[in-house]
């Protein structure tokens, strides 16, 4: 597990992009889940696979669907039934916690598991086995298996709704931000860099519809580098993040885009914190990074957390 293999595992973010689009191009992968029946859905993981779980309930309630996201960890939760779907999400396939929550549904609710091993213990338990495509992860660190997980979510959507979603087409157009982002790093990260590094950490902030990007940035800079990290979302903050930004070093990444921006940043600004932009031309921040495609919400909650890797990425490298 080393920087040099994260960037790696970073690198190849465009190529399995495609390689999904490819798969999904060939039909939804959850056209055998048994939707018919199904009042509710339960989507559970832990870390990543959390954040990523997280958002998608929220886009399928907006849809209309029953649906919550649950730490796999906890000790009461939705009780089984045919009418649940539980959706496990776990990359290794191996993840304790998500293995002892499905252990609770096995043979009383259906079972969906995204999971990037088709031979793990997750798999075998499943009725339905959706595989993330997001190739072997050299680091150890789930990187594309997270931003997978949030595409296939969207396939999820359109079986359960029955709108037809063009989500490979949506992985392409993802891959074209993320390589415009690759390309480009030397123009925008090491004024980046410079711009976050302080000893207090850093301080990731992204609207609720994205915060999963916020949570996957500031889980990054921990896991990596071992810096401290925050995610907070963005209406939330100056209810209960805006209490360190006058006593610390304050140094945020605000992946732009909330109907609450404006709020935090006017506390920031007050407090003379040091705000670098991600997706929009944000006014009063250090930085403001730009990249192909990065006015799409769609595009945007797939592509955006590069920048929070590469940050991760170099200063690990430094570490």
């Amino acid at each position: 597990m080393t920087a040099a293999q994260f960037l790696a595992d970073l690198e190849a973010k465009p190529a399995a992009l495609r390689a999904l689009a490819d798969r999904l191009g060939a039909g939804n992968p959850f056209a055998a889940i048994p939707s018919e029946d199904i009042r509710r859905v339960v989507l559970v993981g832990m870390g990543s696979s959390r954040y990523a779980a997280a958002v998608a309930a929220l886009e399928l309630r907006a849809a209309g669907i029953d649906a919550v996201a649950e730490y796999a960890s906890a000790a009461i939760g939705q009780p089984p039934g045919r009418e649940t779907l539980v959706v496990a999400i776990s990359a290794s396939g191996e993840s304790a916690e998500t293995l002892d929550y499905v252990g609770r549904h096995v043979g009383r609710s259906p079972i969906v598991a995204v999971t990037n091993v088709a031979s793990s213990s997750l798999a075998r338990v499943a009725d339905v086995v959706v595989e993330m495509v997001a190739g072997v992860e050299t680091s150890g660190v789930a990187c594309r298996t997270f931003q997978h997980t949030g595409l296939l979510l969207r396939s999820l959507e359109a079986r359960l709704t029955g709108i037809p979603e063009d989500i490979a087409t949506l992985c392409r157009l993802v891959a074209l931000a993320s390589e415009d982002l690759l390309r480009r790093r030397g123009e925008w990260l090491p004024a980046v860099l410079a711009a976050l590094d302080s000893p207090a950490g850093l301080f990731v902030l992204a609207p609720v519809e994205r915060l999963s990007s916020a949570e996957q940035s500031a889980l990054m800079v921990r896991e990596g580098p071992r810096r401290p990290a925050v995610a907070c979302e963005t209406g939330d903050w100056v209810h209960v993040d805006v209490y360190l930004a006058r006593t610390l070093d304050y140094r945020a990444l605000l992946y732009a885009g909330s109907r609450w921006d404006a709020q935090a940043l006017e506390w920031l600004a007050k407090r003379r914190a040091r705000i670098v932009a991600v997706g929009a031309d944000v006014p009063g921040t250090a930085l403001n990074v730009r990249y192909t495609g990065d006015d799409d919400p769609d595009v945007a909650v797939h592509a955006e957390t590069l920048v929070g890797e590469l940050i991760a990425a170099s200063w690990w490298g430094r570490r």
